[in-house]
């Protein structure tokens, strides 16, 4: 039996931003993730806002050097219109988004972990979480058990805690699922920005991640898929027919749901973990870095016993909820102006 101040469940960028968190105020952390790194997770856009967090993670530096492709906007492409969407710019200059490497992107987020003393084990399997008379205790693993004053689940959209606790999620959209790759050869994009192309019934979002690297992701409104790997390369799009396909087509369920309970005695969801939305909100890894320093934030103060559990679940609880019902109501006006208002309109009851 190991013992902890928190045990994070994860390490993405939610699971590895809590436990930077934590570390930074001195909380003892056992991060436990159940893949080996390097790994290949979609997800490589991030938005010019994520800048002020990774300094106050402390890896800003590291991802300036890693050279990952930067871009001021996005190609929108829709009824044989194109416009330019810019990122803005201040008295300090342009913004910049990034296309990080995911897999690079998460090493360099575990590498601070590490360096700050959190002790991470992987791979390991969490196989159930440990509640005593309903509190989060700790987790049972593959490797033995870990007991913990506060547990984190930054797994994703499996929402592997959600789940043991009976906690229903909340659904906004109809079953919603993106079909994703990635494709290798010579393609050059205009003014080389990502490029979102809207067409009768789906939209797809074109992007260079490295150099002669594409990411592609695919979502049709009117013909669901289900979230699993496939060799069908009909998704791919028209533009890169020509170039190598790299791995599968993979899928990911992106149906817009919220854990209607994402923090509660012992725990807290964060990420995928307490809520999704499908990749035309653009801002899924920004939200996953917010979430973990929020609940870390919130960690340090219940150590220090400066607020009581029960006021820091509620605090984090309106937090989430409130973001992801603002964003709802933002994400139906993108598909307002993309036009396919209509075909995500229909709400789905509870879960």
């Amino acid at each position: 039996m190991s013992n902890a101040d928190i045990v994070i469940v994860g390490a993405g960028p939610a699971g590895t931003a809590a436990a930077i968190r934590c570390a930074l105020a001195g909380v003892s952390v056992i991060l436990l993730e159940r893949a080996e790194f390097p790994r290949h997770r979609p997800g490589e856009t991030l938005h010019p806002g994520v800048e002020p967090l990774l300094k106050q993670l402390g890896v800003w530096e590291r991802v300036e050097r890693a050279g990952f492709v930067r871009h001021t906007g996005i190609r929108v492409c829709s009824a044989g219109h194109e416009t330019v969407a810019e990122f803005g710019s201040d008295a300090n200059g342009q913004w910049f988004g990034l296309q990080a490497w995911r897999a690079e992107f998460d090493r360099i987020l575990l590498d601070r972990a590490i360096e700050l003393g959190v002790c991470v084990i992987q791979p390991l399997s969490a196989q159930s979480a440990l509640i005593e008379n309903s509190i989060v205790v700790g987790v049972e693993s593959d490797r033995g058990r870990i007991k913990a004053d506060f547990m984190i689940d930054a797994a994703g959209g499996r929402h592997w805690l959600a789940k043991q606790l009976n906690t229903p999620m909340q659904t906004d959209s109809p079953p919603l699922f993106a079909r994703y790759g990635y494709v290798e050869g010579d393609y050059s994009p205009a003014n080389d920005l990502p490029v979102l192309r809207v067409d009768a019934d789906s939209w797809t979002w074109i992007a260079r991640v490295r150099e002669r690297t594409f990411q592609w992701t695919k979502l049709s409104l009117n013909r669901q898929v289900d979230g699993r790997v496939s060799d069908d390369v009909s998704e791919v799009p028209s533009e890169f027919k020509h170039l190598e396909s790299i791995g599968h087509v993979c899928g990911a369920n992106v149906t817009w749901r919220c854990a209607t309970v994402p923090a509660g005695p012992g725990y807290f969801l964060c990420g995928d973990a307490a809520a999704v939305l499908d990749p035309a909100s653009s801002h899924g890894v920004l939200k996953g870095l917010m979430s973990g320093i929020y609940a870390g934030h919130l960690i340090e103060q219940l150590h220090a016993r400066q607020k009581s559990e029960i006021a820091a679940a509620a605090e984090y609880s309106d937090w989430l909820t409130r973001w992801f019902q603002h964003d709802v109501v933002e994400l139906r006006k993108r598909y307002s102006e993309m036009g396919l208002v209509k075909l995500i309109n229909t709400q789905s009851e509870d879960n």
